[in-house]
């Protein structure tokens, strides 16, 4: 188990991350990136502390992070999913990207290693081998999975160029050349690994876009393009508590010519092994699973922060605003709900791995991209226009020339106007920041677009019981021919 000291050291590594036209020296102390390698350093920090129980004797016998557990039963996952909470209460479910997702999907992957088995090349081994290097050394690996957004009316092998979607280049005796772009890289400036593939359908000619690897974020070639970082340029945490400490950043990946030796390559040139790697094995099931404990917790914090500025103003009791609140409570429970009966009723599969019940997890994710805007909607109307009348930033409310008006005119009866604000702006860096407004985008498209989410949700639900019951039903009756014959 390493410590957030160690983490940070490691990230000095000349990883090539551009900001704003230049390259980052050292990501630890760049604005744009000091906060969220801080918060991620307090997590490793958070699982070296025995009194948190982060921890498990893996098959192996070494002692690593829960968030590589390969669950084995129903109390496995109930154990997995405490310590996928704890870390995400660390960060209010504010980091996306946080280590324990690609985590869960590399330990789906290990647990499922025979559909990696290949006759040209034993890739099942690559994927053990590199799953316990992680786990063993406590790693930090995000990925990109999807494709750029150049012409999605055409695959990969029929855009104007070759490499613009990432692509083996050249296959050498001792590995792969990749070359191209690949979206979205999440965390990818702060990780120690990125694991590449993709996960949307490939047609035949995509072959040589069909791979899945894992890189160093430091490997030769390999370029982080960054958005712009919300951060950055910021008065102070007090003024925005969410941007400063949990803007994970976001990445467009450029492989410039980036040699991959074979022991990093798990899927070559395989178009149904592409997608198999991520629906056959447990993999998708166990990183959703992650996803959504992460987002239950976010959402759990979100209301948690509108009741207190309902109390705070004086509103709380009033009739409209509890159904309000009974409103974002219902919501944020339907999601609870699913999770843990997902867990309940979870399957174990031929390889003796529990997995939750598609059913429950994909309802709850088919639900995502329309319940996170309704709870920040309600949340705006619960909050009112008190948000848009704060100090421009802390120092009003400790300059001398005008702390006085702030502390008699910003107040409230239960609380003095340092709390006040102090509420407000952390409800505006959720409602109304570029921070927050990135979060409500990412929160749309975390599973991918509307259409394949549900989809998830239709082809997992299990229609023939609710079939079977209309189809009991129209059995029951039949047409009135006695009747009209009396």
């Amino acid at each position: 188990m390493r410590t957030g000291k160690q983490y940070l050291e490691a990230l000095r590594d000349n990883r090539c991350v551009y900001m704003n036209g230049e390259k980052v020296d050292d990501v630890t102390t760049h604005p744009a990136f000091k906060g969220i390698s801080e918060t991620l350093a307090k997590l490793y920090d958070f699982s070296n502390d025995e009194n948190n129980d982060m921890t498990y004797i893996t098959e192996d016998g070494t002692t690593a992070n829960k968030i590589f557990m390969i669950p084995r039963s129903r109390e496995d996952l109930a154990i997995r999913r405490e310590a996928i909470t704890k870390w995400a209460e660390t960060t209010y479910g504010m980091v996306g990207r946080s280590p324990d997702h690609v985590a869960s999907f590399l330990a789906g992957f290990s647990s499922w290693g025979e559909i990696f088995e290949k006759e040209e090349r034993n890739y099942r081994e690559n994927v053990d081998n590199f799953y316990k290097y992680v786990r063993d050394n406590d790693l930090y690996l995000s990925y990109a999975i999807i494709p750029p957004q150049i012409d999605r009316s055409k695959s990969s092998h029929e855009l104007d160029e070759k490499f613009l979607a990432m692509g083996v280049y050249e296959e050498r005796e001792d590995g792969i050349v990749i070359r191209g772009s690949q979206m979205l890289g999440t965390a990818a400036a702060v990780a120690d690994y990125m694991f590449i593939s993709c996960i949307t359908p490939l047609r035949p000619g995509d072959e040589d876009y069909a791979v899945s690897f894992a890189v160093p974020c430091n490997a030769p070639g390999l370029k982080f393009y960054t958005r712009p970082s919300y951060a950055m340029g910021k008065s102070s945490t007090y003024d925005y508590p969410l941007s400063t400490q949990y803007d994970e950043s976001d990445a467009l990946l450029v492989f410039d010519d980036v040699f991959i030796p074979w022991d990093q390559v798990f899927v070559y040139k395989d178009i149904d092994l592409a997608r198999s790697q991520f629906f056959e094995s447990p993999a998708h099931v166990l990183g959703n699973t992650q996803a959504q404990t992460r987002l239950m917790t976010k959402l759990k914090f979100i209301i948690g922060l509108a009741k207190k500025i309902t109390e705070m103003n004086g509103v709380a009791k009033l009739p409209p605003v509890q159904e309000k609140l009974g409103e974002l409570a219902t919501l944020v429970a339907t999601t609870e709900g699913l999770l843990l009966a997902a867990e309940y009723n979870c399957e174990i599969d031929k390889n003796g791995v529990a997995r939750p019940h598609p059913r429950y997890l994909y309802g709850a994710m088919g639900q995502q991209n329309t319940l996170y805007p309704k709870v920040i909607q309600i949340v705006r109307e619960l909050v009112g226009g008190g948000v848009l009348q704060v100090p421009s930033s802390f120092h009003e409310l400790v300059n001398d020339e005008t702390k006085g008006d702030v502390e008699k005119y910003i107040r409230s009866s239960s609380v003095d106007a340092v709390e006040k604000v102090k509420l407000y702006k952390l409800a505006w860096d959720i409602i109304g920041t570029e921070f927050g407004g990135r979060h409500l985008q990412y929160e749309l498209f975390y599973g991918g677009a509307p259409f394949v989410v549900k989809g998830y949700a239709y082809r997992n639900y299990g229609f023939n019981e609710a079939e079977a019951l209309v189809d009991n039903c129209l059995q029951s009756y039949g047409l009135p021919v006695a009747e009209l014959n009396k």
